[in-house]
């Protein structure tokens, strides 16, 4: 494995375009864990209840490319290299996420949200900022997000139907995964964001959700 100090400027950011090729291009992101949609039943869906539940993933799938960028971002522009080889991490975990999504989006006889491009670039730059303020403001946003990943899971389970066993699974094990990422960047010091904060990361997330249900 190479040594941190063996990564010039012009590397990490080829790391980059290449982190969001990965994100972005159908099939693209080879998950490190099997689905847990796998062995699951699938139901016999009414078509409007696949059409509701594709929307559904389509929001967690954009959610999960928004997580991809805003670590890569971070990781960018970290100070401390346990830091960056966090945000690293973290990313890896949410490729899970981002194959598991899609793997259901086209199950359903849907596709991911056209829209993934420009919420990865808005995201990268946030997280790009974030990190350049500090590695604490950093890992607060990242506990902050996943709060906001964990609210809207919530939500999605709840509105799942009864025997929709495949996307229940999947929702099921993000859930336990964002819960961990945020308690993990508070954990290393991230900072505890006021309510005003988080209210407008909330209004900002509706804009996603509501935007990517459909298109």
């Amino acid at each position: 494995m190479a040594s941190e100090r063996s990564y010039s400027p012009a590397d990490r950011l080829l790391l980059q375009a290449d982190a969001a090729l990965r994100t972005l291009l159908p099939f693209t992101g080879q998950p490190f864990r099997p689905s847990p949609a796998d062995g699951q039943p699938d139901a016999e869906l009414k078509p409007e209840d696949a059409r509701h539940i594709a929307g559904l993933m389509r929001i967690n799938h954009t959610g999960e490319v928004c997580a991809q960028a805003l670590y890569q971002g971070q990781a960018l522009t970290a100070k401390l290299p346990e830091v960056r080889e966090a945000m690293e991490h973290a990313a890896e975990e949410e490729i899970d996420h981002l194959a598991w999504c899609e793997q259901r989006i086209r199950e359903l006889g849907s596709r991911p949200s056209i829209l993934n491009p420009v919420f990865y670039g808005l995201s990268f730059g946030v997280g790009a900022m974030a990190g350049l303020i500090s590695d604490r403001v950093s890992l607060g946003f990242v506990a902050a997000t996943e709060d906001q990943v964990c609210k809207h899971l919530d939500e999605h389970l709840e509105q799942l139907p009864a025997d929709d066993a495949r996307s229940r699974a999947i929702l099921e094990q993000m859930r336990i995964d964002e819960e961990q990422h945020a308690t993990s960047a508070l954990e290393a010091g991230g900072l505890r964001f006021p309510a005003p904060v988080k209210f407008g990361m909330t209004l900002l997330s509706k804009v996603m959700t509501k935007s990517t249900y459909r298109v």
